[in-house]
């Protein structure tokens, strides 16, 4: 993880590429502004216009650390209210923009995401990934148990949940359970309310959280070709077979999206299937292809919390909601824009 001070250092270059123009370019470090210090003052003439930038530097950038440097921001503007604060770090995600740009905040990252209005100025950059992913505070929370428990939250986002029940759901380990609730504690996404039940208060960001950390090819793909048309008579036809193989068996992608909102067309099947796949690809006349070339494509379940919460349409399964979500986000044929689609249409998160 890099310190602050390198992160400062280039988060005050980048702000210099942005304002190329800029003459009479002064910067100061450490510099105290009331009751708060600032972490670098910017100051520079734009024109007719001579600007004043406050960074606060977020070692993270996630949503908790974020809204910690909302409420110092908050405090400088009020001890220095021609100034534009401006929050650092090497990388801000989707969520955190939300609660900086909700805040009339500007932020700049190092991953080449930016948001910066003020004056004249209106300077927005977005959609770059994180340009060191592997950061570890987040990696053990969307591990595949860890995921579980994320997901069951994720799925009944208005409950209110006794750890013990939420494990039990989950089917992990009480001990495992808490370990992932006082993470999420820690990031600010769920409290617990006077009775010590755990509530979900930021589900849309531990949804953007986990689809960072996650893709569907975590999961084996094993790609046929089929006989027939891609239709739900087809979609029956696996459910029977799978079934018939006393096998669970879950819609995602487009074939989910599909049953969910009926009006998709289907340009291939992707179905989670637990255990050996060759006797539901046999049933199906189906034979091996590449993935390239396949129309159906199963998916060895990369751990069995995918079939946490199905939906039934029509007597067929679907993953829940924010599992399809995820599985969507990441998939190359219009997949970020279905997923959008399936938030705005049926999440409500």
């Amino acid at each position: 993880m890099l310190k602050s001070a390198e992160i400062r250092r280039q988060a005050a270059q980048r702000l210099r590429e942005l304002f190329r123009s800029a003459r009479g370019w002064e910067e100061s470090a450490d510099v105290r502004i009331g009751s708060q210090t600032a972490d670098l003052l910017l100051k520079f003439k734009l024109g007719e216009q001579e600007p004043t930038l406050v960074v606060e530097v977020c070692s993270l950038g996630q949503p908790r650390e974020i809204r910690a440097a909302v409420t110092r921001l908050g405090e400088i503007r009020k001890e220095l209210p021609g100034a534009h604060p401006v929050a650092a770090a090497v990388y801000i995600s989707p969520a955190s923009a939300r609660i900086l740009k909700a805040n009339n905040l500007g932020f700049v990252d190092l991953s080449g995401n930016c948001y910066l209005a003020f004056d004249q100025v209106l300077i927005e950059k977005e959609g770059k990934r994180n340009v060191r992913p592997s950061s570890r505070p987040l990696r053990s929370l969307f591990a595949p148990r860890a995921t579980r428990v994320v997901r069951v939250l994720l799925a009944d986002p208005a409950r209110a949940w006794r750890l013990e029940e939420l494990g039990k759901a989950a089917d992990v380990s009480l001990g495992h359970s808490h370990n992932v609730v006082k993470r999420l504690e820690e990031l600010a996404w769920v409290e617990r309310d006077d009775h010590q039940r755990i509530r979900l208060t930021k589900a849309a960001d531990l949804l953007e959280a986990w689809c960072e950390s996650y893709s569907y090819r975590e999961n084996e793909i094993l790609s046929y070709v089929v006989p027939e048309r891609l239709t739900r008579k087809f979609l029956t036809e696996l459910a029977r077979a799978a079934a018939a193989e006393g096998r669970r068996y879950a819609f995602t992608l487009n074939a989910g999206l599909s049953l969910v909102a009926p009006t998709l067309r289907i340009p291939a099947v992707h179905c989670y299937l637990e255990g050996d796949p060759a006797p539901v690809a046999a049933a199906l006349g189906a034979r091996r292809a590449t993935e390239a070339d396949g129309t159906l494509h199963l998916l060895a379940p990369y751990d069995p919390g995918v079939f946490h919460g199905l939906l039934e349409k029509g007597g067929l399964k679907v993953v829940c909601l924010p599992q399809l979500y995820a599985d969507l986000a990441r998939y190359e044929r219009r997949g970020a824009e279905q997923a959008q689609h399936l938030r705005r249409e049926a999440m409500g998160y």
